[in-house]
């Protein structure tokens, strides 16, 4: 047990010690520029180096999409620019029409296949500005 480990095949070869402080004055601080006066030191810019590239990410911009459903939304108004939460209205879309046919050829009587006209699950729905009335958005259910 008191044998020493053996060497790790990174850690075999090492180069020199650095000294301290280096030789012709101060020691660099580590993850630092160069001091003051001294060439490309805090507030004075680095010597040109030649052959290096310099790159420049720039940040995406994320859009974010509003999605609207059968609830009102908080968002604002692309037409007056207010805050608001949005007014919802129920309108018969392209869902409401199927079902009726679906039922009509299932055998249903007239009377059934109207059910559809009566709820709101399957019609679309329209969402409005409260303050200038004007259309924002609409969830198709089809």
């Amino acid at each position: 047990m008191s044998d020493a480990p053996p060497p790790y095949p990174g850690n075999q070869t090492k180069g020199p010690e650095p000294q301290y402080p280096p030789p012709g004055g101060q020691p660099p601080m580590q993850g630092y520029g160069q001091p003051y006066g001294q060439p490309g030191g805090y507030g004075q810019p680095a010597p040109a180096q030649y052959g290096q590239t310099t790159v420049v990410v720039a940040q995406p911009t994320v859009a974010m999409v509003q999605q609207f459903r059968e609830s009102p939304v908080h968002t604002k108004c692309p037409h007056c620019q207010a805050e608001i939460v949005t007014a919802t209205s129920y309108e018969t879309g392209t869902f409401a029409w199927i079902i009726c046919l679906v039922l009509c050829f299932v055998g249903c009587d007239l009377g059934c296949c109207l059910i559809p006209f009566c709820v709101d699950g399957c019609k679309d729905v329209t969402h409005n500005c409260p303050n200038c009335n004007q259309v924002i958005g609409r969830y198709n259910r089809m």
